[in-house]
């Protein structure tokens, strides 16, 4: 069935969008520039910690650092992404404007003294902050804040990563498992491309990664992928839950909470000692010295059997015990590695199997299928956009119902057949509206 659409609502369509363009297109170019000289503070942080290897000994010191900023000045951010999600739930713009640096400042101390985190998490705030001040200002109000807000986190994620539709699906997307209100993608989509054309109008690079072309496609190999899939949304559960289970520890025997950081921190430098190299210390992007492991050099081949597992253990110790940053770039580096793993075990491509890894994990720690799809296609080309699906799509589902981001809301059940099932063996699922 068409319908005609009438000249009265076509102009109503072009006024939305020129308004939409006005709002969004300023406060873009804001979050792309803060997040350029976040990304360049970050490098600079890893390369002089990478010169001064003695700063990991402090480590301890700076969670505490970073735990009384929150305490003093930062109590109504500290629940980080989680609060930019519950302000676009209820449409409303209740963001302090100190989220942006304190999480920028907080984030950088992580890196440069050896705590394993990401990034996004940062950008997420920095946007979100930036979009909901800039709300306020404008006196946006019900759905337009929450268009804001999520054009916001579109911004940063696409800015920081360099994945401009990836960062507008994942903005939507996040938001509500099951549920995608596609009315805010368009204005996701502007603010996404205009936070990135400003992070290369600042010249701030992007790490390029290279996958290697089929020989052939069969049947088979979609087979391994498949498993090697299972696998991938396993890890993304047990990085959950890894995270939970220390903030869990901590919280039970602390009595102070001061002391959670401290004690995270004293625990990676005798991690580092014992495995005798700091490969899994910081972003895992660029490499301490030649022949580490990193994200690139998991394309490569240079990935030890384990690399995930113990990059698995550093993120959720430093994460849980109350460090800064983001949980991506460490999921991307979990999943790249152990798609290396597996690549040997299954006898398959071992850089296409890291790129599926890469996205893959991601997709089942933060439900977000459709867009870490997108992401292989932006990262790695469209060749192997199929495989990127299957990927995605089954880690997702083999995951669990729980993610990094604790303010998800949870419309619909990956399955309904696992509802009924953990409901009649009365197994843990909590259906969240």
């Amino acid at each position: 069935m068409t319908r005609n659409i009438p000249p009265k609502e076509f102009y109503t369509l072009i006024k939305q969008l020129l308004r939409w363009t006005i709002f969004v297109v300023p406060v873009s170019i804001v979050i792309g520039s803060v997040i350029a000289f976040f990304l360049w503070l970050l490098h600079a942080a890893t390369q002089f910690r990478f010169n001064h290897y003695w700063l990991l000994y402090f480590l301890p010191l700076a969670g505490l650092l970073i735990h009384f900023i929150y305490h003093y000045f930062g109590q109504p951010a500290a629940k980080g992404n989680d609060l930019i999600l519950e302000q676009i739930h209820v449409s409303e713009g209740k963001i302090p404007k100190r989220m942006a640096p304190i999480i920028l400042f907080t984030t950088i101390i992580t890196h440069l003294f050896g705590g394993s985190a990401g990034r996004e998490g940062t950008a997420v705030q920095i946007g979100g902050s930036i979009a909901s001040m800039y709300g306020r200002w404008f006196k946006l109000k019900g759905i337009d804040m929450r268009m804001i807000l999520t054009a916001g986190v579109a911004a940063g994620f696409g800015a920081v990563f360099g994945t401009p539709v990836t960062g507008a699906i994942f903005a939507i997307e996040v938001i509500t498992i099951g549920r995608i209100k596609y009315d805010a993608l368009l204005p996701a989509l502007l603010a996404a491309v205009v936070g990135d054309l400003t992070i290369n109008a600042w010249q701030v690079s992007h790490t390029q990664y290279q996958v290697a072309a089929l020989s052939h496609f069969d049947i088979l190999l979609v087979g391994k992928v498949m498993v090697a899939s299972v696998v991938f949304g396993l890890a993304s559960y047990l990085f959950i839950k890894m995270i939970s289970e220390v903030k869990g520890f901590c919280s039970s025997i602390f009595s102070h909470k001061w002391m959670a950081p401290v004690f995270g921190g004293v625990i990676i430098i005798g991690l580092t000692l014992l495995i005798g190299k700091p490969d899994y210390l910081g972003l895992g992007v660029d490499a301490p010295y030649p022949g580490a492991v990193t994200i690139n050099s998991a394309f490569e081949g240079g990935a030890d059997t384990w690399s995930w597992l113990w990059k698995t253990v550093y993120t959720a110790i430093t994460l849980g015990t109350g460090f800064k940053g983001g949980e991506v770039t460490p999921l991307f580096y979990i999943g790249a590695t152990l798609g290396n793993t597996l690549a040997a075990i299954l006898n398959a491509p071992l850089s296409l199997f890291a790129a599926l890894g890469f996205i893959a994990v991601f997709a089942g720690a933060t439900n977000t299928p459709l867009a870490c799809t997108m992401m292989g296609v932006e990262l790695f080309g469209a060749e192997h956009v199929l495989l990127f699906a299957i990927a995605c799509f089954t880690a997702y589902l083999f995951s669990g119902h729980s993610g990094i981001y604790g303010s998800q809301r949870i419309t619909v059940s990956r399955s309904r057949y696992i509802h009924r099932k953990l409901r009649k063996y009365k197994l843990p699922f909590k259906k969240r509206y």
